[in-house]
This record gives structure tokens, C-alpha cells and sequence, in this order.
């Protein structure tokens, strides 16, 4: 990575963590149940909160009943790992960072509890930064998770770089000031004229093509 850089932060799910299958095939149960079109559901649900997901589509709901829907597509989620991985170098780019002595944190809309289920199913790890659902009052698009991290971290927004997969986590990146790396190939007008990189396979020193150089 960019040594002038002051931090690193990282999204989990798409970005460190491939949990495709898992989130896809729970979200799709999920709205057998209650009549809502999965791809939709999918499309929205993506760098977001449950909680803000379920509120969106099942407004009429009354809140205590969102909240035990919620917890129990988390309850699901944490119990099914199988076929979580690394996307790919992401366990050897933090694994360098952490030699090196980076500051580095993980900011997602999961819960605490799922992340740490899917970063240890996938090998990855838990760094000692961790901003989940539970640490921030208003979750993706907003940056307000960004600014935390930082902020843990003991380092200024602008001098953190920020990886990020989602229109959700992107838009709260942008928002937030940090330097911000699209992971994947998503596109849309937030990600115009922003860095990106496919994953992070060549993204430690000595291995061919690193799209960055620590």
C-alpha cells in the first residue's frame, strides 16, 4: 500500500471477505418468507445494515418485530460459514501490514458477532480495530464509520486509504474524505475518477504486477 499513507481502512464482506453465497442464499430464504423479490432485496441490501434493510422493505412492520427478524437473519448468518473465503491476497496484504506496524481497521455493517464469525471462517483475522453495526447510530451510506475507525485509530480521515466494494460503503468512503480504492468491479457515478483494484493478489512486495507498493 501507499507508505505515505497514515491508515488503512477495510470493508469486510466484498472486500476482505467473499461471503457471496452465504448472504445471497440467506437473504433469499428470507424473502421467500415475507414476498419480496430477492434480487431487489439483494440489490439495496448490499454494504448496508440488516436492520436498514429490513425497515426499507417491511416499513409497516412495528419495530420490535423488524428487530427480532433482524436477529434472527444474524443468528442465521453467523452458524452458516461454509464456503466463506479470502478475497484473493487479502490475508497476506493485512498479515504485511501487521509486520510492518500499519494502523489498520475493519469498518462494516455486519454485527460484531457475524464478522468476526465470517474474517475467522475465511482466515483472514480480527485486527484490534474493529467499527461494526453496534459502534455507530447511523450505519452505510453514512460516513460516520469511517470517521470512527480513523479516530480509533489515531489517525486523520484524510491520510487513511479506504478499501471499499458497495455503492453503500463507497458513498459513506467518499463522504467521508479518506482516499478511497474501489475493490471489484462495481460501477457507478460515485466510483468515477477513484482508484481500483480487482483484489489485492499482487498487492505485497516482491510479487509481480502489485497494483500498489508498500
Amino acid at each position: 500500500m501507499d507508505s505515505s499513507a497514515g491508515g488503512y481502512l477495510f470493508d469486510m464482506d466484498g472486500t476482505l471477505v467473499d461471503s457471496h453465497a452465504v448472504v445471497e442464499a440467506v437473504w433469499t430464504e428470507f424473502c421467500g418468507r415475507h414476498g419480496l423479490d430477492p434480487d431487489v432485496v439483494l440489490a439495496y441490501a448490499h454494504g448496508r445494515q440488516a436492520g436498514d434493510t429490513v425497515a426499507h422493505f417491511l416499513p409497516e412492520v412495528p419495530e420490535a418485530e423488524r428487530a427480532e427478524l433482524v436477529a434472527g437473519l444474524v443468528t442465521e448468518e453467523v452458524t452458516r460459514t461454509d464456503g466463506i473465503v479470502e478475497v484473493p491476497g487479502a490475508r497476506r496484504l493485512l498479515a504485511a501490514l501487521a509486520a510492518q506496524g500499519a494502523p489498520v481497521a475493519i469498518v462494516t455493517s455486519a454485527p460484531r458477532q457475524l464478522a468476526v464469525a465470517r474474517l475467522n471462517a475465511a482466515g483472514v483475522g480480527v485486527p484490534g480495530v474493529l467499527v461494526a453495526a453496534e459502534d455507530v447510530e447511523r450505519g452505510k451510506p453514512d460516513p460516520s464509520c469511517f470517521l470512527l475507525a480513523a479516530e480509533r485509530l489515531g489517525v486523520s480521515i484524510e491520510r487513511c486509504v479506504v478499501f471499499e466494494d458497495a455503492e453503500a460503503g463507497l458513498a459513506a468512503a467518499v463522504a467521508s474524505g479518506g482516499r478511497v480504492v474501489v475493490v471489484g468491479g462495481h460501477l457507478s457515478a460515485t466510483t468515477d475518477g477513484l482508484e481500483r483494484i480487482r483484489d489485492y493478489a499482487g498487492a505485497v512486495p516482491g510479487v509481480a504486477g502489485a497494483p500498489v507498493s508498500l
